[in-house]
């Protein structure tokens, strides 16, 4: 997940938790009748055939097709929590990579509500209140004063919630979540020290993440810090990546060869 002046933390009062436990516009649609499922329909099928797209997403195409797959199978009144939250993360990592801008904010913002229905529906589970943080943190990213200068508090509060269901979800990443808005609010309060703090304690839960490897180099950097940075940067370029995230693995290796050579 990778934002000006935000308001102060009395925000939170007004933050994600409020908005779970309220009647708001992400509620599940209701209608006098509770349609019938399709004859053919088929949850575990529909999740199979798009987790098989999403592990193509080298290929932009096959990651929009898992995206549409799983939108397809989203029936208002048959909710399926997987679906939904799936459906929340493969929406995240299409709005990262698409060029289009009305492309990208309309997913993002599709993601985000999956995310909410996610929620609602297990509030006692991670998935929903991580790939909601990673959705409306890429908004922000994109949108710093009309997204991120209102809504990083949220942001906060559900990569927390993360932490308290579930330290080592997707990675340990909700640490790396924390360190980001840390690093990249730095003019207006974020922290490069406690970015770093999220960061080593993301470390200690898992090791071979590159995501918490790079940002915790250039957390290093910036507190001159630089032979820590550059043992980061090593381990990412001689470690043994992940097989299910290979593909961002590689922006990555990219990324530590540039500051290895451009810092060292």
């Amino acid at each position: 997940m990778q934002i000006g002046t935000f308001r102060n933390y009395a925000f939170i009062t007004i933050s994600l938790l409020a908005v779970l436990t309220a009647s708001c516009a992400f509620q599940s649609e209701a209608t006098d009748q509770i349609s019938e499922l399709p004859k053919d329909y088929d949850a575990a099928k529909t999740l199979a055939t798009a987790d098989e797209l999403f592990n193509q997403r080298e290929d932009i195409a096959k990651l929009r097709e898992a995206v549409q797959t799983l939108n397809e199978a989203r029936i208002a009144d048959h909710r399926v929590f997987e679906i939904e939250w799936k459906f929340a993360k493969y929406s995240y990592f299409l709005g990262k990579r698409t060029d289009s801008e009305k492309e990208t904010e309309k997913v993002l913002k599709e993601g985000e509500k999956a995310a909410m229905i996610a929620i609602r529906m297990e509030p006692e589970k991670p998935d929903g209140y991580f790939w909601f943080a990673a959705n409306l943190g890429e908004e922000a990213r994109l949108s710093p004063m009309t997204v991120g200068l209102k809504r990083v508090d949220e942001i906060r509060t559900a990569l927390k919630k993360v932490i308290e269901l579930q330290p080592d979800y997707q990675g340990a990443s909700a640490y790396d979540g924390l360190a980001r808005i840390e690093l990249e609010t730095g003019l207006i309060g974020g922290k490069s020290r406690k970015a770093i703090e999220y960061l080593e304690k993301a470390l200690e839960l898992e090791k071979n993440n590159s995501n918490i490897r790079i940002n915790l180099a250039k957390a290093y950097l910036r507190v001159d810090r630089d032979g820590e940075a550059k043992k980061q940067l090593e381990y990412v370029v001689s470690m043994k990546p992940d097989e299910d995230y290979k593909f961002e693995y590689e922006e990555n290796l990219k990324e530590a060869k540039r500051l290895l050579e451009t810092r060292f």
